[in-house]
């Protein structure tokens, strides 16, 4: 059977007489950032605050309520959400109210940074009541009623983000989140007199505030670029032992914490308020196992237990006494593995306050 002769080449519209032509299609260079899409990152490290005295001044800055909860940042791409702890760690699975709030937000494919949260009766973030709906350290149990307070966008229908300034960001997360009253809500910013914001956020129990500045753009770790300015200080140790309790042979009299100084752990006294009951036999149970270590990090006298520096706890203080002990400590709770931030360091800025 004879072939059909091919019909020939149409010409270009601006070229009559010459054939259509075709060529194998590049890859993207990821050196040219002009081009149109960007694809979405599987992670973006996220910018961390620097923790201040007090806060500066000039309209370069805005200002946020300091949430007290678990950094996430929520990635929806085209046929899923994710939901990533601020190690990184994946814990969709834990959050399905706000991966449910990010679905339906769609067919935008974005990157939302913020904190998961619990509310109180009064309106406030609630550390402790998160930790008690996730059931704990290593547990499996979603989060009760979670909700997402979002503060700034990453990544937008193809495009990345993190190389414009905060004030564009800001503008566009606003318009995504519009009207948004469900498990992912936006973060309120205030353009106000930062003295008057503290004073207000202490005087209603609130952690404190963390400021922008609104011409930066995105940068991983603390580079200055947010503030953060606290009411009651509030930071991760390491628990390196624990003092026996006569009353409850099954759970302590106190803990032994640790704040890092380089890479050597340095005791930075004892806490011994803040536990309910449950919570310090469950504690006692996990500390007894990591009693068992050959070589803990720092050694105690007698009547005092070294601990590997495994758990991570999360220490509300009052400040630092001159031989640098915390001054009236109290427990808020043992931070996720997955998500236990940073140990305080007692070197660099972030001992500026109070040392």
């Amino acid at each position: 059977m004879t072939k059909r002769p091919r019909k020939p080449p149409q010409p270009l519209l601006n070229e009559e007489n010459a054939p259509l032509q075709s060529r194998r299609v590049k890859r993207r260079d990821p050196e040219q950032p002009q081009l149109l899409f960007d694809p979405m990152p599987a992670r973006i490290e996220p910018c961390l605050a620097k923790l201040a005295a007090r806060p500066p001044s000039g309209p370069q800055w805005s200002w946020d309520i300091k949430w007290d909860g678990y950094r996430i940042a929520v990635h929806r791409e085209p046929n899923r959400a994710r939901i990533l702890t601020r190690g990184g760690h994946d814990w969709t699975y834990r959050f399905p109210g706000i991966e449910a709030a990010a679905l339906a937000l769609g067919p935008a494919t974005f990157i939302l940074d913020g904190e998961a949260v619990m509310m109180d009766e009064q309106g406030r973030s609630d550390f402790g009541l998160l930790q008690a709906t996730l059931g704990g350290r290593g547990s499996k149990t979603p989060a009760g009623p979670a909700v997402m307070m979002a503060f700034d966008l990453l990544y937008l229908d193809g495009h990345d983000l993190t190389g414009t300034e905060f004030s564009t960001r800001r503008h566009l997360l606003d318009d995504l989140l519009e009207g948004e009253v469900g498990s992912i809500r936006l973060s309120e910013e205030f353009h106000a007199d930062p003295d008057v914001l503290i004073e207000h956020a202490c005087k209603h129990g609130l952690e404190g505030i963390i400021g922008k500045n609104r011409d930066q753009p995105y940068r991983p770790g603390r580079t200055g670029d947010w503030i953060k300015v606290k009411c009651v200080q509030r930071e991760s140790f390491a628990i390196v032992g624990f003092e026996p309790s006569r009353a409850a042979p099954d759970g302590f009299a106190s803990l032994l914490l640790a704040a890092l100084n380089g890479t050597e752990y340095v005791y930075v006294g004892s806490v011994g308020t803040g536990f309910k009951e449950t919570q310090a036999r469950s504690l006692r149970k996990q500390l007894d196992k990591l009693a068992r270590t050959k070589v803990p990090p720092i050694r105690f006298g007698e009547g005092r237990i070294a601990t590997a520096p495994r758990l991570i706890a999360e220490i509300e203080f009052r400040g630092w006494t001159n031989d640098r002990k915390l001054r009236h400590a109290a427990f808020k709770g043992i931070r996720e593995e997955a998500d236990a931030g940073d140990i305080f360091s007692l070197e660099g800025d972030e001992t500026d306050e109070g040392l």
